[in-house]
């Protein structure tokens, strides 16, 4: 009996290992596979979800993340080369493959775009007020010298005449007609038959406020605070002695007494007579007697001279 439920037993185990596809691969040999299973983890060929003749899938190394050393092509791609390439191969991959970042602009040239430079000159908003000034110092010495010319003509003593020079308002030719008819030098003009003493003056862009330049031009003269190309040593001709309510007039009879009063005379030296002043000359005397008052001071005449 028990030989015969062994029997039994035997057959039933044959005939379910025969039937059943899930247990036939308990009794394959080592390293074969059979027809549709999966290589790893998966179920026989009649499996749910399992298509019959399935591809093997890739290697481990291709699923998922790249295993270290390696790079996909569209990584490599992407980065401008492997992670194992040299970096003086991946920053020239890096400039080649995108657009050249932004640099920085150096201090001078952001200056210089912006419209000026630092030490080179003033930017547009200093142009304008200089510009601005300019222009309301013109208007200024225009109006100025206008009615100083109204007043001279109206002098009924004919004491000084002007003659624009070049038609500009600036630039002047006084004749002095007349000084102190007791000295030495009116004696002087009437026996050369000098008319009149003609001087220059020429107005700076900040006149009333700054003085005018005067040079004596002819005839040439001796003494009477004339000095080399027909420079005027006068105190009120100078910056530091200058006001702005000196007129012209003014300036001119002051002149004549300072002649007078420093024993001016006509030269008439033979040969030197007839050496006319130059204006060069001239500038270069007034700045040189400029800078030797300005050291030692300008000498007040006793009050007996007046």
């Amino acid at each position: 009996m028990a030989t015969l439920l062994r029997k039994i037993g035997l057959i039933r185990l044959h005939n379910r290992d025969t039937e059943d596809p899930k247990h036939h691969h308990h009794h394959l040999p080592r390293g074969s596979f059979p027809q549709g299973s999966s290589l790893r983890g998966g179920g026989g060929s009649g499996g749910k979800g399992q298509p019959k003749n399935k591809p093997p899938p890739p290697p481990p190394a291709l699923q998922g993340t790249p295993a270290r050393g390696y790079a996909s092509p569209a990584k490599e791609s992407a980065g401008g080369g492997s992670r194992g390439s040299s970096p003086l191969a991946r920053h020239k991959a890096r400039r080649g493959s995108g657009p050249e970042p932004a640099r920085k602009m150096p201090p001078a040239a952001k200056e210089a775009s912006s419209g000026g430079v630092r030490g080179a000159g003033p930017g547009p908003a200093l142009a304008l007020v200089a510009a601005g000034r300019q222009a309301h110092c013109t208007q200024v010495r225009t109006r100025r010298l206008m009615k100083e010319l109204q007043d001279i003509a109206r002098l009924s003593d004919r004491f000084i005449s002007v003659e624009l020079v070049d038609e500009s308002l600036f630039d002047w030719n006084v004749k002095l007609h007349q000084v102190d008819k007791d000295s030495v030098l009116w004696q002087d003009m009437k026996e050369t038959n000098t008319e009149f003493i003609l001087l220059n003056l020429t107005f700076p862009d900040n006149f009333p406020f700054a003085p005018p330049f005067m040079r004596v031009l002819s005839p040439r003269l001796e003494n009477g605070y004339v000095l080399d190309g027909g420079a005027i040593c006068m105190e009120l001709l100078t910056p530091r002695g200058w006001s702005s309510a000196y007129t012209v007039e003014a300036v001119m009879r002051q002149f004549a007494a300072s002649l007078v009063k420093g024993q001016g005379r006509i030269c008439r030296k033979a040969g030197k007579s007839k050496k006319s002043f130059s204006r060069k000359e001239a500038e270069a005397t007034f700045k040189s007697l400029v800078k030797t008052h300005e050291k030692y001071g300008w000498v007040t005449p006793p009050v007996s001279d007046g």
